[in-house]
C-alpha cells in the first residue's frame, strides 16, 4: 500500500468508522466451536473486532494492519476489556515475519491473494484459515465500487493449495445492518499430517 492508502485508513479510524461494527464475523462465530484456542492470526485486523473477539474466547491473538489509529482504537477497547493483544502495525504489501504455528488465520474483507497463498504456511498442522472476501457481482450490493477489491467466484479456493476445503459459500448475502452484500466465504484446514507423495 502507499503513504496514502495508510493515511487514508488512519483518517478513516481516526473519524469513527466502522464504530457501529463490533459483533465477529458469522463466518467466524459459525466455526469456531469447531477449532481448538490457541494462537490466532488477524490479518487487516482494523478496529479489531474480530481480533476482540477471539481473544475473549481464550486465543492468543496477532493482530495486524496498517492503519496506526485503527489499532490504537483496537488496543484501547482490549484494555477497557482486559484483554491481552499483540499489535503490529504493518503493510501487507511488504513482507512480514510471522509464526508457523497458528492453530487459526483470519483475512476479513482484505484482498490479496497472493498473501493469503503464503499465510498458508504459516498454519499448524491441522490449523484453520478462516476467509471473507467481496465477491464480484451484478447485483446492488455493499462494498467496494472497484472491482480489484474483490474476489471473482472460486479465486478463494485456488488461492489455497494444500489446504483442505472445508466449505466454499460463494453469493449474496443480508448483512446485519439488513443491507446486502455478495460475498466468497471460504474454510479451509491444513491437513494434521503431510500426506505421501
Amino acid at each position: 500500500m502507499s503513504s496514502k492508502d495508510r493515511e487514508k485508513w488512519n483518517t478513516r479510524y481516526a473519524d469513527g468508522a466502522y464504530s457501529e461494527r463490533t459483533h465477529a464475523s458469522a463466518l467466524l462465530r459459525d466455526w469456531i466451536d469447531r477449532i481448538e484456542p490457541g494462537k490466532a492470526l488477524d490479518m487487516a485486523c482494523g478496529a479489531g473486532r474480530n481480533t476482540l473477539w477471539l481473544a475473549e474466547q481464550g486465543f492468543t491473538v496477532d493482530g495486524v494492519d496498517i492503519s496506526a489509529a485503527g489499532l490504537a482504537r483496537l488496543q484501547a477497547t482490549a484494555d477497557e476489556r482486559g484483554l491481552a493483544v499483540n499489535l503490529i502495525e504493518h503493510d501487507l504489501d511488504e513482507p512480514l515475519e510471522l509464526a508457523d504455528d497458528y492453530q487459526l488465520i483470519l483475512v476479513i474483507r482484505y484482498v490479496n491473494l497472493p498473501l493469503l497463498t503464503r499465510l498458508t504456511q504459516h498454519l499448524a498442522p491441522g490449523g484453520w484459515l478462516i476467509c471473507e472476501q467481496h465477491m464480484l457481482s451484478d447485483a446492488e450490493v455493499i462494498g467496494p465500487s472497484t472491482p480489484a477489491f474483490r474476489v471473482a467466484p472460486g479465486a478463494l479456493s485456488t488461492a489455497v493449495p494444500g489446504l483442505e476445503v472445508q466449505s466454499l459459500r460463494e453469493g449474496l448475502v443480508t448483512e446485519p445492518d439488513g443491507r446486502l452484500a455478495a460475498l466468497s466465504r471460504l474454510v479451509a484446514r491444513r491437513p494434521a499430517t503431510l500426506q505421501e507423495p
